[in-house]
């Protein structure tokens, strides 16, 4: 009995990432892990899904000649969305959007969809929940779902072939760690299946003008979980975070189209994800007494907006020969930088002391306009007396003890004094700003009788 022979090339690819060898191997030496080769048979011609790949070469042109408004924004009805999108998202872009389980991801893009229905036709692919989950989150949130298509699947070729007959304005696949095709092999959720999946839609997005949404699981330390090249072939790459509370956070780690400094806030509620409109003072607590020890207040700046942010400080003695510093929303660098200054040019000692940072609210801070906030909020809580109330400070802070200035520090000034901070300490000399010049002569001023 003649044996039918195979038609296409044989070879051995790895299950776990992809890699593949003409021969057998027990350990696969580009990932290390064993027994997991498998038998493929590379066709000579394997499909391919981008029509400009499989059709004509694409060929160079003129710039001069390339229409601008091919690639215009397409709002997507949430302003705070807009607003770390850099005013909307980009036609022809692909948009990766990660967070940990249950933090709104699929909330958000559901009142997404449902804002912007009248563009043109939405896909929302699932391959986590079905679609009576979804139609039941959509009826619970009061959303008109009448020109929103739903596609329950994880197969590549099965979202490939709804996207030819739907043709839609804006995609949404939730998660991309669930597509795969046999074509990147047999096992979900590997390096090769996220290259290959995110490629082939990427590849249908920045052919026509849609936008693509793609959900991403995080790991334990926060991170988009998969390649960083996932990372690269996009266009934006969006985190959502949350503190205690119910708000949430919307910042974006990589924006070709805009800024990466903007934040979004927004609170979860019984009708989902509502923007804050007014977040200025969000982050400050108001007390019915007197300012404690270990507090100081800092404007900062994200984005085009300005946020008063309290930083609160707690000093112990050490527990251990080694001191340590608690700080999640501040780097501890700097933490401990600031503390070094005030030793040195104070007298102050806090070599023996545990330090505890917090950032009221639980938004981080990176610029280094909160040095000076961050080393009164120290000195308070090292001495146990507390700062003037209605007292709002700003600058950076250098290694000989000089309060150096930051940017925009009237829009800084001005927003406080419109929240009631009376007084605004701050290199710069302006009308309603005490100008301080070094860390000696702020703390003289703040603690003086």
């Amino acid at each position: 009995m003649a044996v039918k022979k195979k038609s296409g090339i044989l070879s051995y690819r790895c299950s776990s990432c992809g890699y593949t060898q003409p021969a057998w191997l027990g350990r696969c030496p580009d990932c290390g892990e064993w027994n997991s080769f498998e038998e493929v048979t590379a066709s000579p011609a394997p499909p391919v899904f981008s029509e400009n790949r499989g059709g004509q070469p694409a060929k160079p042109v003129p710039l001069s000649t390339v229409n601008p408004l091919e690639g215009d924004r397409l709002s997507t009805g949430i302003g705070e969305l807009d607003r770390v999108l850099g005013g909307g998202a980009m036609r022809r872009s692909a948009i990766l959007i990660g967070g940990e389980p249950g933090i709104g991801k699929s909330t958000l893009l559901l009142q997404t969809a449902a804002a912007i229905q009248t563009r043109g036709r939405i896909l929302y692919v699932s391959g986590e929940e079905s679609a009576a989950q979804i139609r039941s989150r959509a009826d619970r949130l009061r959303l008109c779902c009448d020109n929103i298509e739903i596609l329950c699947t994880s197969r590549l070729e099965d979202i490939e072939s709804a996207l030819r007959s739907v043709s839609p304005v804006f995609v949404i696949v939730d998660s991309i760690q669930t597509v795969y095709t046999p074509d990147a092999g047999q096992v979900p959720g590997t390096i090769n299946q996220l290259k290959f999946s995110a490629h082939e839609l990427i590849s249908w997005v920045k052919e026509r003008d849609s936008v693509l949404f793609l959900v991403a699981h995080v790991t334990k330390e926060g991170l988009i979980a998969g390649p960083k090249a996932l990372e690269h072939i996009v266009d934006t790459v969006i985190s959502f975070e949350r503190n205690d509370d119910e708000i949430r956070f919307l910042r974006a780690r990589k924006n070709r189209f805009g800024s990466v400094d903007e934040l979004g806030i927004f609170s979860m509620g019984e009708k989902g994800l509502l923007p804050v409109e007014d977040p200025s003072s969000m982050f400050i607590i108001r007390r019915s007494g007197g300012l404690p020890p270990g507090i100081a207040v800092v404007p900062v700046f994200e984005g085009t907006r300005v946020f008063m942010v309290e930083i609160q400080a707690l000093t112990v003695p050490a527990k251990a020969a080694v001191t340590r510093v608690y700080s999640d929303q501040i780097n501890s660098a700097r933490v401990s930088r600031v503390a070094a200054v005030l030793e040195k040019r104070l007298g102050l000692r806090f070599s023996d002391q545990d330090l505890y940072i917090n950032v009221a609210g639980g938004v981080r801070i990176t610029e280094s306009a909160a040095d000076l906030a961050l080393a009164a909020a120290l000195y308070s809580a090292r001495t146990d007396m507390a700062l003037p109330e209605a007292t709002a400070l700003v600058g950076e802070l250098s290694l000989a003890g000089e309060v150096r200035p930051v940017g925009r520090i009237r829009q800084r000034a001005k927003t406080a004094r419109s929240l009631g901070f009376s007084s605004v300490y701050a290199p710069e000399e302006e009308t309603g700003i005490v100008c301080v010049r070094n860390i000696r002569d702020t703390i003289a001023a703040l603690f003086s009788p």
